[in-house]
């Protein structure tokens, strides 16, 4: 069901952001780009200056705190538990960051995962990967994975009383949400044995392939955050050595696409930004989600570009107040428990 009809910018037409909105993305881009070597590393100490990190807490609405699975490949997870008694559903989130950056303790995505246990209400499970390059695929999704069986196995001891087995979502943001489909696919190919996974929430998905798409070329310049040099290079650092983009990690809809025909693949709300180049791509994985017969929703925000979500100077900032706030409660609450 698509709930806004997408809008097409032209080639030279700009988003208007806030200066103090403009300043951050321009900073970031900035430091991202140099940290990003040509020869495929990462400079870490220069990332370090960016990345500010936050230690779980606890408030009157929110209390979190940091479980540990596997310390030798710091595989963990931050758990959000709101103040509210009731049965509230459990929300298992991937970071975005390119495959290579950030972390739950980034404080843009400590920010996004208590902003969702708070308004929509419900408990968030954010989940530590290891990062590109010096972890290619599949060690990401083997991370995923390993932390949802930890999780289930174990969700008697690690949840708070009132998690909701019944209802549980799998959530993440551009390279997130990209894992995110990888692990909804994996989950239906296993079988969890406690969780039932009846929602997919897909913020931006960063998904790619060998053909340049129209949103790519025409959605250039400054005060987008993601250009074709870097995603082009958070890809030769994620792929498998030797791989293009078409590899099924990247272009999940593409010649080498899974068939997910017949799996029980969760309903999916897929949230697209105007003003991000990787919108057409999102728009794909939508469209192939219908041909496969899987319940899809389109969420568009025109006027929005990457990452908005970790951006409270926007205006109608869309995560804790109306839109997406809105969407996401209305998108969990019309998800049916499994029988």
């Amino acid at each position: 069901m698509i709930l806004e009809k997408p809008r097409h910018h032209g080639k030279h037409e700009r988003q208007a952001l806030p200066w103090a909105v403009r300043l951050v993305v321009s900073m970031v881009s900035t430091v991202v780009d140099n940290a990003c070597r040509p020869n495929g590393t990462v400079n870490r100490r220069l990332i370090h200056f960016l990345d500010y990190q936050t230690p779980p807490i606890s408030t009157t609405s929110v209390s979190s705190t940091d479980i540990s699975i596997d310390a030798t490949r710091n595989l963990w997870i931050r758990l959000y538990s709101p103040s509210n008694n009731q049965l509230l559903p459990v929300l298992i989130f991937f970071h975005g960051g390119g495959f290579s950056f950030l972390s739950p303790a980034s404080l843009a995505f400590d920010m996004v995962c208590r902003n969702f246990a708070t308004n929509l209400p419900a408990i968030g499970i954010s989940v530590n990967y290891r990062l590109a390059p010096e972890h290619r695929y599949p060690s990401q999704c083997h991370d995923g994975f390993d932390a949802l069986n930890f999780i289930d196995e174990n969700w008697a001891t690690v949840l708070p009383k009132n998690a909701d087995s019944a209802r549980c979502f799998f959530a993440g943001d551009s390279a997130g949400a990209n894992l995110a489909h990888h692990e909804a696919v994996q989950a239906c190919r296993t079988k969890l044995h406690t969780m039932k996974m009846i929602g997919l929430i897909s913020i931006q998905p960063f998904f790619g392939g060998e053909e340049r798409s129209q949103s790519e070329m025409q959605l250039v310049g400054s005060g987008l955050l993601v250009s074709v040099p870097l995603t082009d290079w958070c890809w030769n650092a994620y792929l498998p050595l030797g791989s293009n983009r078409d590899h099924e990690a990247a272009n999940v809809s593409g010649p080498n696409a899974d068939d997910i025909s017949g799996l029980d693949f969760p309903a999916t709300m897929v949230v697209v930004g105007g003003f991000d180049p990787l919108k057409d791509w999102q728009r794909r994985y939508y469209e192939w989600l219908l041909k496969s017969g899987k319940e899809a929703r389109l969420i568009e925000y025109h006027n929005m570009i990457h990452a908005f979500y970790t951006f409270p100077l926007l205006p109608d900032f869309p995560l804790g107040c109306a839109n997406q706030g809105v969407h996401c409660q209305v998108f969990i609450q019309s998800s049916k428990p499994q029988i």
